[in-house]
């Protein structure tokens, strides 16, 4: 991948990429990946995660993780993104990420918007995974973090279908939700989750009335 902007004026063993995945789901963590790439040894084919098969996606993560200088995740729970709102605990995962980093960054690219409130030299890009080397990395270690531990809890939370929607509201989680109610990852903020809560109260009071 070819930056389209330059890197600033350090060494660029010391710039690090953030991403997080994990804002759209009725359940789970939001997870953050850190990476810092080793110059001398590129890793070819990076780009944004949400384009690329899993398969790929698999096999970028174990060089990614062979190949960077140092790499780090950080995350925030159902509960913190119920406490704080979806962006700031995305955020707080970034955060959490970028302090993990055996190698302590000179400048931080992130993607999206904002930054985090931290003493890091860095700049917010848009569509950052498309455009940032880095940025890109941490989005795959992210994003199959992520994916491996929602496969992991299907077997924890029987019933949902964790290992094929990874959280995400589809028809299928939905269903879910109406039929089992919330369990103890799901994010009680979000209004789909609200609505299935409400919905079994209802159910509850009918079945007794």
């Amino acid at each position: 991948m070819q930056l389209s902007f330059p890197y600033p004026e350090t060494d660029h063993a010391q710039v690090a990429g953030v991403d997080e995945v994990g804002r759209g789901p009725l359940a789970g963590e939001v997870v953050a990946a850190a990476v810092i790439l080793d110059p001398q040894r590129p890793v070819p084919g990076l780009r944004d995660s949400k384009k690329l098969s899993a398969a790929q996606r698999e096999r970028l993560y174990e060089r990614i993780v062979e190949q960077a200088l140092c790499y780090a995740l950080g995350r925030a729970t159902a509960q913190e993104i119920d406490e704080l709102n979806i962006l700031q605990a995305s955020l707080l995962a970034m955060s959490r990420a970028v302090a993990g980093l055996a190698v302590q960054p000179g400048f931080v690219y992130v993607d999206g918007l904002h930054c985090p409130r931290w003493d890091y030299a860095s700049t917010a890009v848009v569509k950052g995974d498309a455009r940032v080397d880095c940025i890109a990395a941490a989005s795959i270690i992210a994003k199959v973090t992520r994916d491996r531990e929602m496969e992991a809890l299907e077997s924890v939370y029987p019933g949902y279908g964790f290992s094929q929607h990874k959280g995400y509201p589809t028809a299928v989680h939905l269903a879910a939700l109406r039929r089992l109610g919330p369990c103890a990852i799901h994010r009680r903020s979000y209004r789909p989750v609200q609505l299935a809560m409400a919905e079994g109260a209802q159910n509850i009071m009918e079945d007794h009335g």
